[in-house]
């Protein structure tokens, strides 16, 4: 598990072929890198398609952002962004609409909500 600082980046849209040492000598470009995870499935311990590279600073990964965004790795373009504790905005390819809801249920409730009925 990745501990997400403000010096924490998020990669998306991995091929298959893509390796933590390869993330690694990739993204030491735009700075010193502290650690690289892949989160792999459970089942097939392969990894998911996303990673989290985190730098030595937060101008460090900042760098990363601008100038790693939409490069071709394996043929496909990834994404990169600032990872957020706050808002965990994986990229899944997918928006969920929930309507209908009383007014009493706010984000925060709903996203508890989630949470426990995901597990």
């Amino acid at each position: 598990m990745v501990q997400i600082s403000d010096a924490t980046i998020y990669v998306g849209g991995l091929d298959e072929k893509v390796t933590e040492p390869l993330l690694w000598e990739l993204f030491v470009q735009g700075g010193p890198v502290v650690n690289v995870h892949m989160p792999k499935d459970r089942i097939t311990l392969l990894h998911q398609g996303y990673g989290f590279i985190e730098f030595l600073s937060e101008d460090d990964a900042d760098y990363a952002c601008k100038i790693m965004n939409m490069i071709k790795l394996y043929g496909k373009p990834i994404r990169v962004n600032k990872a957020s504790a706050h808002q965990k905005n994986l990229d899944v390819g997918a928006n969920i609409f929930i309507g209908n809801l009383d007014p009493e249920v706010d984000e925060k409730l709903l996203v508890i909500i989630i949470v426990i009925f995901s597990n």
